[in-house]
């Protein structure tokens, strides 16, 4: 068995591990990021793509964003449509934030650039990771690399995996506590090659239930539409798909939507998820391995970027001063903000999506929600907030050190 060394073995090439092992160099910190999948499928992989301001900063003082910057499309609001009626919620104008527009797909193609520019040790096609010992001062990561079994040393193990991932599921029962919420309903969500019906997002609440139309780059759009939890792609045809877009986002004195040919979709189910603590021995879970959010407020790669800035700084700490109460802190730190943004997310799929049959009441409460939130300037405000993700970053962290 080959034999390597690192300080920091990190487990998972999407952008929360990607985003770590380039801040650890930067630091001057050594680290081995690990992928089961291929970097074609990681790079190709939809996602999310609306960053907050602050994400935005961050990648920028990292040297990550100019690309983003480039192509990125910046929003200062976006659409509420309900009632035939539409409602824009001017979000920069309320908070002095703005959002960028940005697949995290194109976010993931940037930090592996830089990592393999850096020379970097980033190694995909790797299905077989075991961490060990990460109890002890000793842990190590056992894997296969190009056929040849390898076995890396290590400080410390990042958990960079996703919410299948191999790292959670390595430490003991019992170690964590988690608590998950699963919903309804979920998301059809279909990539298009279609120009923008809009220049900003539109979330419309309808009868047939909530859709929302967003975009990638001026000639390719992303929507969604609320389906039944466990509904099969199968049963949506290109033909349906559109039609059932056209019944619950157009109105009357807005531009039709465009169709154009479907290039991906897929059915993603709504749950929220959080581990606690976010930790165990020398292993540090971030971003879905640690907590999922319903996709509604576009916080899951927000929230991944937070933990890792925090995680990143608490390395730094460690390594250039001995000191490890920055990485005891690292739970206490991260998970307010964390419960904050499941409170938001939960808060908004509650006021968008179509309660389930028969719930009169909660229609009736969604409708008075709307109407808040569209018509007074304070709830407007609170909502702006919590949309732009000024609210989280003033969460006060539960003591520790962030």
């Amino acid at each position: 068995m080959k034999r390597l060394t690192t300080r920091v073995a990190i487990i998972g090439a999407g952008p929360g591990g990607l985003l770590l092992s380039h801040l650890l160099q930067l630091h001057g910190v050594d680290s081995i990021v690990l992928e089961r999948r291929s970097r074609g499928h990681v790079e190709r992989r939809v996602r999310a793509g609306l960053l907050e301001g602050g994400t935005v900063d961050f990648l920028r003082e990292a040297g990550l964003a100019d690309r983003l910057d480039r192509e990125g499309l910046v929003h200062e609001g976006f659409v509420f449509r309900f009632g035939s009626r539409a409602h824009r919620m001017p979000f920069t104008e309320l908070t002095g934030r703005t959002v960028h527009m940005y697949g995290q797909q194109e976010l993931v193609k940037d930090l592996i650039r830089a990592r393999t520019a850096a020379g970097a040790r980033l190694w995909f096609d790797v299905p077989d990771v075991e961490p060990r010992g990460l109890e002890t001062d000793t842990p190590a990561v056992r894997c296969t690399v190009a056929g040849e079994p390898v076995e890396i040393a290590c400080d410390f193990v990042a958990g960079c995996d996703g919410f299948h991932g191999v790292s959670r599921r390595s430490v003991p029962p019992g170690a964590l506590t988690t608590y998950e919420r699963t919903y309804p309903y979920a998301w059809l969500g279909v990539l298009a090659q279609a120009p923008p019906a809009a220049e900003e997002l539109i979330y419309a609440v309808h009868g047939r239930g909530f859709a929302l139309h967003s975009m990638r780059s001026p000639a390719v759009s992303r929507l969604y539409l609320q389906v039944e939890a466990g509904e099969s792609v199968e049963n949506w045809p290109d033909e349906r798909i559109w039609k059932e877009l056209h019944t619950r986002l157009d109105i009357d004195g807005a531009p039709e939507l465009a169709e154009g040919p479907v290039l991906e979709k897929s059915c993603v189910a709504l749950r929220g998820f959080v581990t606690e603590p976010m930790s165990y021995g020398r292993l540090f879970l971030a971003g879905d391995a640690a907590h999922i959010v319903p996709p509604t407020a576009a916080k899951g790669l927000n929230l991944a970027v937070a933990d890792i800035k925090v995680l990143a700084a608490a390395f730094r700490e460690y390594y250039e001063t001995g000191d490890r109460g920055p990485l005891d802190g690292y739970s206490a730190a991260c998970l307010p903000g964390v419960w904050q943004a499941q409170e938001f997310s939960d808060w908004m799929s509650r006021l968008l999506h179509r309660p389930t049959e028969g719930r009169v009441f909660d229609e009736r409460l969604q409708h008075a929600r709307l109407e808040a939130v569209t018509h007074s300037p304070a709830a407007a405000r609170n909502f702006a907030e919590n949309y732009v993700g000024l609210a989280r970053e003033r969460t006060p962290a539960r003591g520790g050190r962030p």
